[in-house]
């Protein structure tokens, strides 16, 4: 029993050291692995807004993600479903550009990122992001904090810096719990160092191989009774055509 005992906490200190010579920037990597495949794939997002505890607005989305072979950025196709009055509508992101597309008029027309979709969900929010892709992770530091259900956990707090001019926030706090890699959650600032909103991620479940969050709680920064939820479902491999990436393939999108 003894030496079962040292073989345990012998374990445990190459796990710890291991994950103590990942550098800032590699942890963050591991994070987003967590929350994204590494393939393209599918998912339904759906979005519920509330307001002093009481729901106000909601919207479901389908969503086609892709790796850019060059930059490892993910590009996304967001086809709105629900309610009735947007369905149809269509959002791409491809490389540095953002374009909304509305069947009704034929048009698309640039966006931002920041721009807000729904509640405190913008646009950036809703497409699949790695964020080792658009930040710098400047500082790793441990300390507990408690996770979207008041649960410890015993994290890496990380400094996040934007290091692309497109990146959605200017920086970002966030916490990655030490033993999985798993987000916690995180918060997000102006360039002059107001707090925007907070996320937490929660509800972890087995999802292409992995344990994945399949919820995303948003706060914002200066209301705390102003509240977005973020459910993802029905996550599958897929394939996702080049041709549904371009802007001019808009009009002719069907999904199947």
């Amino acid at each position: 029993m003894p030496s079962l005992l040292i073989r345990a906490c012998l374990s445990l200190l190459f796990v710890s050291s291991a994950q103590a010579a990942l550098s800032p920037q590699e942890i963050l990597a591991a994070s987003d692995a967590v929350r994204n495949p590494d393939y393209p794939f599918g998912m339904t997002n759906t979005l519920i807004e509330y307001r002093a505890g009481k729901q106000t607005d909601t919207s479901t989305l389908g969503i086609y993600s892709k790796a850019d072979p060059h930059s490892g950025q993910f590009r996304s196709l967001i086809r709105y479903i629900a309610p009735a009055r947007d369905a149809g509508k269509l959002i791409l992101f491809a490389g540095k550009d953002l374009w909304f597309y509305d069947p009704a008029s034929k048009a698309s027309i640039r966006m931002s990122p920041q721009q807000r979709l729904l509640g405190q969900a913008s646009n950036g929010d809703v497409v699949t992001v790695n964020l080792a892709k658009d930040y710098q992770a400047t500082s790793a530091t441990e300390e507990d904090t408690q996770d979207g259900e008041r649960q410890s956990k015993h994290c890496y707090k990380l400094f996040l810096q934007a290091s692309t001019p497109d990146a959605t926030y200017h920086h970002i706090d966030m916490w990655i719990e030490l033993a999985n890699n798993r987000p916690v959650k995180a918060r997000f600032y102006t360039d002059s160092g107001k707090l925007l909103k907070s996320a937490y991620y929660r509800h972890y479940e087995k999802q292409l191989g992995l344990e994945r969050p399949t919820e995303t709680v948003i706060i914002d920064g200066l209301d705390p009774s102003w509240v977005t939820v973020m459910r993802y479902s029905d996550l599958t491999k897929r394939d996702v055509p080049e041709l549904w990436l371009q802007r001019e393939y808009l009009p002719r999108f069907k999904p199947e």
